[in-house]
């Protein structure tokens, strides 16, 4: 009841129910006050793929809610997204248990199962529609998704290569936001270059491949996607300082910056603006949501956030602060390659691009 009171009709339901008033009353408010879905069962069909996992024996679930049109078995399907058609082999809801329906309507939320191999096939946003009757246009909202932090994994034996990879591709496909390609560094060996969709989106994959695939792993600093221009106007898209041009081929260098928002009690709003200041942050809003609840909004740079900021926050505010952002642009900034040389050599694994103004603490801390 709590969860509904936001809605217009919530309140007068919460009003029921403090009232003493039965369930059997308090649902049928809910059916009175609360309108029916819309959409015609009978129109183009358009379903939202809103979730899809791997199943072993059926191939790959996709969870969807019909907005227009009716989906049974037996019918021919297209995703918009990726242009690929399968035949539906089962439809069905979830009561929790999964339970085999005839057909979903518009309206109704449930599961599709057609044949299909890979997750990523069936991307989350993407619209299903009839392969032969086509809806005229996908629902809005649709976004490719792109990995945003990158990190070089590496197995500590050598001989457990062939088990990483294998961990790595069987996470892949129940997984479409991780990527991953090969990668060979003169210090660490072979690994992989994997792209995550955020920093708990990479702890979370790492933490699996140690627990369920039992892989020992080495991890290098996390980075971000910079985009570089050269010199002849070329646009580039660099993942790893190794990637990175030498400075004379390089017109500017644009990295990512997020809209932090910051939820903090008032006694450690200091600290955490400190905080924000040092990572090269712009403060766009200082809210007070009560007495002793403070909502700090900072825009800063992602490469920022991807090395020691969560743990410093915790640290500076003894764990009370919560952190959440979300992707703005990409600006120009003054960043350089720093390079870690033993016995005169560059260790390929250990470069970073860093803002230049903090290249050399930077360095020093590393080494």
């Amino acid at each position: 009841i709590e969860d509904i009171s936001g809605i217009d009709t919530g309140d007068a339901i919460l009003a029921s129910a403090k009232e003493g008033k039965g369930i059997a009353e308090i649902l049928e408010a809910l059916v009175q006050k609360i309108p029916p879905p819309k959409g015609d069962p009978l129109g183009l069909l358009q379903g939202l793929i809103f979730d899809s996992w791997y199943d072993s024996y059926q191939g790959v679930i996709i969870l969807v809610r019909i907005f227009e049109g009716t989906v049974k078995k037996g019918d021919k399907i297209r995703l918009m997204a990726t242009g690929a058609s399968y035949e539906v082999n089962k439809v069905g809801a979830f009561t929790p248990h999964p339970v085999e329906l005839p057909s979903l309507g518009a309206g109704e939320v449930g599961f599709v199962i057609a044949g299909i191999k890979v997750v990523g096939d069936a991307k989350v946003g993407d619209t299903l529609t009839h392969l032969h009757a086509p809806a005229r246009q996908a629902l809005p909202g649709y976004q490719v998704v792109k990995p945003m932090v990158f990190s070089g994994l590496y197995p500590i034996d050598s001989g457990e290569y062939d088990a990483l990879r294998d961990a790595l591709e069987k996470l892949r496909l129940n997984d479409a936001a991780f990527s991953f390609e090969p990668e060979n560094s003169l210090a660490l060996g072979f690994g992989f270059r994997c792209g995550f969709l955020g920093m708990l989106h990479m702890e979370i994959i790492q933490e699996r491949l140690e627990r369920e695939f039992h892989v020992d792993l080495i991890t290098t600093a996390p980075t971000v996607v910079y985009k570089v221009t050269t010199v002849k106007g070329e646009l580039l898209h660099v993942e790893s300082a190794n990637m990175l041009p030498e400075v004379q081929f390089i017109s500017k260098i644009e990295e990512p910056f997020v809209l932090a928002s910051i939820h903090v009690p008032n006694e450690f709003v200091g600290a955490v603006l400190g905080l924000c200041i040092e990572k090269r942050g712009i403060q766009r809003e200082l809210r007070y949501l009560t007495a002793h609840r403070v909502m700090v909004i900072y825009e800063l740079p992602l490469n920022e956030i991807v090395l020691d900021f969560f743990d410093r926050l915790k640290s500076i505010t003894r764990g009370y602060a919560s952190l959440d952002y979300e992707h703005l642009d990409f600006r120009p900034s003054r960043l350089v390659r720093l390079n870690v040389l033993i016995n005169g050599e560059v260790v390929d694994a250990l470069s970073l691009i860093v803002h230049h103004d903090k290249a050399q603490f930077r360095g020093r801390e590393l080494v």
